[in-house]
């Protein structure tokens, strides 16, 4: 998701903050009158800012309290997590991040933590999933006929992710195998790069999150095949899935969500999961994430979440360690 499905791979930044996971963090008593601040795990202008931005407005009114929005992008999600350990522990600090902060994350880079046990879920905040997109010059009007071009082309057809090691390139070794094909893997550091190139028709494919690719779909700038969800995308209306269209385990629906650290006291993480809760069930916030690509988050609980992030994790690492992949 770009981007709720863009996702940055590591770079300098990871010494720092991994430097600040070091230090001592700060354990005092809960604050309820200061001001609250959302640590956005991404750059300025992304999908996880804008609904940061939308959840800091309607946490203003259900907590009664200023909320600041700081981006805090770079390692993965390793940046702002690191920003969290060092604030107060309680509850007035939280971190949006897409889920693959711990799902995907901890098989890229190598960390010197278990992001699984610094971080809890908290609350969903919004889905959204992948679509396979292709340049207009691709002989292909739908997924059968991309597999038949593949399979009379093989080791010839490329296809682009947002970074070696996310859920984009694991979909492509994932489609290799069920249709018997031969893609090749490119790999991009974001978004924009690999969508720019498929525009311009330097590579063929790419799976991208929805919200980057619906404004390229409408324009024809690029074509959709099938999209990763459970269900047709709302914004995408007349794209299949793949479970449709025969392939069932190619599915991948991303979330972002809030996160805090395991112990802030239990009431501050009930009081703040409530109040987000509320702010993402108004109409108004939903429509704002319709219009930006993005569906509303399921109402589950820190359990769930936290169980649903442990079984992403195992799947992306069995597929990973079948192409003996190697974190950074």
């Amino acid at each position: 998701m770009p981007s709720i499905l863009q996702r940055c791979r590591l770079g300098g930044t990871l010494a720092a903050a991994l430097s600040m996971l070091a230090a001592p963090a700060a354990f005092p008593q809960a604050n309820t009158d200061k001001a609250a601040r959302i640590i956005v795990a991404g750059p300025p202008g992304g999908s996880l800012d804008v609904v940061s931005r939308l959840l800091a407005d309607g946490l203003q009114k259900e907590l009664g309290k200023p909320v600041i929005v700081d981006t805090k992008p770079g390692g993965g999600g390793a940046v702002a997590v690191g920003d969290l350990m060092q604030s107060a522990h309680d509850g007035n600090t939280m971190v949006v991040s897409l889920d693959a902060i711990v799902s995907e994350i901890p098989h890229i880079v190598k960390l010197r933590f278990d992001m699984a046990k610094e971080v809890r879920p908290l609350a969903e905040l919004a889905r959204g999933g992948l679509v396979l997109v292709g340049h207009p010059s691709v002989p292909a009007k739908n997924l059968k006929e991309l597999v038949g071009y593949v399979k009379t082309h093989p080791g010839k057809v490329s296809y682009a992710s947002y970074s070696a090691g996310t859920v984009s390139h694991v979909m492509g070794l994932q489609l290799n195998k069920a249709a018997g094909i031969d893609m090749l893997h490119v790999a991009y550091k974001g978004t924009p790069p690999a969508l720019a190139d498929v525009m311009g028709g330097h590579i063929e494919l790419m799976f991208a999150g929805i919200p980057n690719a619906i404004p390229l779909i409408k324009v024809g700038k690029i074509v959709p095949y099938a999209v990763s969800l459970p269900q047709r995308s709302p914004n995408l209306p007349d794209t299949p899935t793949f479970a449709e269209l025969g392939y069932p385990q190619i599915e991948a629906s991303g979330w972002l969500g809030v996160f805090v650290t395991p112990d802030v006291p239990a009431e501050a993480q009930a009081r703040l999961r409530d109040a987000t809760l509320k702010v993402m069930a108004q109409p108004a916030t939903r429509e704002r994430l319709k219009e930006f690509g993005l569906e509303p988050g399921q109402p589950r609980t820190p359990e769930e979440l936290a169980k649903s992030l442990r079984s992403d994790y195992e799947r992306i690492g069995v597929v990973l360690k079948s192409i003996d992949f190697k974190p950074e």
